[in-house]
């Protein structure tokens, strides 16, 4: 029998949870992989549990509610904009905008650490565009145009 594993850091080690702005993201596409690192943020990692409610006969004080199947929100990712001919990602959105072209991709989400090493990643699999929206233009802000991605994915893995 396995001995347990322990949650706990040895004495004198000390814990620190990560920061979550040293991150990068890449688009695994068929042809090449793309590495982004311009992201502003990530979002929509998210699992949520399916249920469905079952009434036993007889039985009036509950109901039984059952999981059925997981459900994974929306992917949303927000950059600074940038052309197709800057971006491999911004040309697979618009091909599937303009040309309704849909080309499912797998995608990593990794987590850094102060050396540029990983310390976890989610594999993303079978995204692709959903939404794609560009900040409103306005003359009386200093600010950078952001794009935001939306992308529908099957589900994510994580290690």
């Amino acid at each position: 029998m396995a001995a347990p594993v322990s949650h706990t850091p040895p004495a004198g080690i000390h814990y620190y949870p990560p920061v979550g702005f040293h991150f990068k993201v890449e688009f695994q596409f068929r042809d090449r992989t793309d590495l982004d690192i311009l992201f502003q943020s990530v979002s929509g990692l998210n699992n949520q549990m399916q249920t469905d409610t079952l009434r036993e006969g007889g039985e009036n004080r509950f109901e039984h509610v059952v999981p059925v199947r997981n459900k994974c929100t929306d992917l949303v990712l927000r950059r600074g904009l940038l052309s197709p001919q800057q971006s491999r990602i911004t040309e697979w959105c618009r091909q599937a905008f303009n040309d309704f072209i849909f080309e499912p991709v797998d995608l990593l989400v990794t987590l850094l650490n102060e050396q540029h090493n990983p310390l976890m990643t989610w594999n993303v699999h079978r995204a692709w565009p959903k939404n794609w929206k560009i900040a409103d233009l306005n003359a009386d802000k200093g600010e950078v145009v952001i794009e935001t991605f939306e992308l529908n994915y099957n589900y994510f893995t994580f290690r």
